[in-house]
């Protein structure tokens, strides 16, 4: 068996954050699938002023001392590189979409979805009309601009249409307090989503990994929520800014997050919804939905989040693990599945 070489795509074509964000997840895979036996990795890192370097290692250092360069250069090095399969870790809305259009340009296979279908779930309503239509339950929604009033009875969640990792997310109670989560959504997004909140029975995350064309639904994942301290999960709860100013994970352990025990009544109901908008929407490979499950046991189906970076600390890695496949299998299945296309 010949070695592959891979490229992991790195960085961020629009702001710092971004960067940080996808040197976090792609330095976790880089160090927990490594296997020089199989694989020959390569780093492409995209700096928000567009330039391209090719650095040996993702510390600081490495990547100031890489050569900076055009997209025709950079072109030019993945040609003469004759990459095999790109890991995407990029994390921004042009990384998610044009430059994965570019490896497509490029002929270079890719893991996991494809760009079109990244813009599409970058908007969070476009993405709810998707799922509703092939019958999943959707909260009641609608977006509103600067200065527009909502229609949606309180409580209400306000949400940046194309945000990520809950950035600027604020739950509403009442109408005295929408103007400033209002705004705050509006310094991420010149659109936001207000939603009819839904009471909370339990929140979770469902994720389908696709092995020979079967879609398999993996063991669910579930968050510590409180109805009265704590009625969604916020920026804080997924990521924290370290003493150095670098991005790191929230700390993770029983008392946050679980895994579910598949023989839970929730896991058939909530499978059955991920089944549906994983085939609505079209993904390919593997995907991630969060799901509120309402005090009556019925789910709804709250957003889309289809990237995985293979770092150990991702969730479909933790689901896949523990369904009782190695982050090592999981990686090389998704490789082959690229790979095959």
């Amino acid at each position: 068996m010949s070695v592959l070489r891979v490229l992991h795509l790195v960085g961020s074509a629009v702001s710092d954050f971004y960067c940080d964000l996808s040197r976090l997840y792609a330095q976790d895979c880089l160090e927990n699938t490594a296997n020089s036996a199989l694989y020959e990795f390569h780093i492409a890192y995209v700096s928000p002023d567009r330039t391209w370097r090719f650095p040996t290692s993702l510390d600081r250092s490495a990547i100031a001392a890489a050569n900076p360069m055009s997209l025709a250069g950079a072109v030019q090095v993945l040609t003469d590189l004759k990459i095999d399969v790109t890991i995407p870790q990029m994390f921004c809305i042009p990384g998610m979409t044009q430059y994965r259009s570019l490896f497509d340009l490029l002929s270079i296979p890719y893991v996991g979805n494809p760009a079109e279908l990244m813009a599409l779930v970058a908007d969070k309503a476009r993405t709810k009309a998707v799922v509703a239509a092939a019958g999943v339950s959707v909260p009641l929604g609608e977006i509103v601009r600067a200065g527009d009033r909502t229609l949606i009875d309180f409580p209400v969640v306000l949400k940046p249409l194309n945000g990520d990792n809950s950035i600027g997310v604020t739950f509403v109670k009442d109408a005295a307090d929408y103007d400033a989560a209002l705004q705050k959504a509006l310094t991420h997004s010149d659109e936001v989503l207000v939603e009819k909140f839904i009471e909370l029975g339990r929140e979770v995350r469902c994720g389908i990994i696709v092995k020979a064309g079967e879609l398999i639904c993996l063991p669910l994942e579930e968050y510590a929520l409180n109805a009265e301290t704590m009625p969604i999960r916020s920026y804080a709860d997924k990521l924290k800014q370290n003493d150095d100013g670098s991005l790191g994970y929230a700390a993770k352990d029983s008392t946050k997050s679980w895994i579910v025990d598949i023989s839970d009544s929730a896991t058939e109901r909530v499978w059955d919804m991920a089944r549906k908008s994983h085939i609505a929407l079209g993904c390919r490979d593997y995907s991630l939905f969060d799901f509120r499950i309402d005090p009556q046991g019925k789910p709804w189906f709250l957003e889309a989040g289809l990237y995985c970076s293979f770092a150990q600390k991702s969730v479909l890695s933790a689901m896949t693990k523990a369904s009782g496949t190695s982050l090592d299998s999981f990686f090389e299945s998704m490789l082959q599945n690229a790979l095959h296309r």
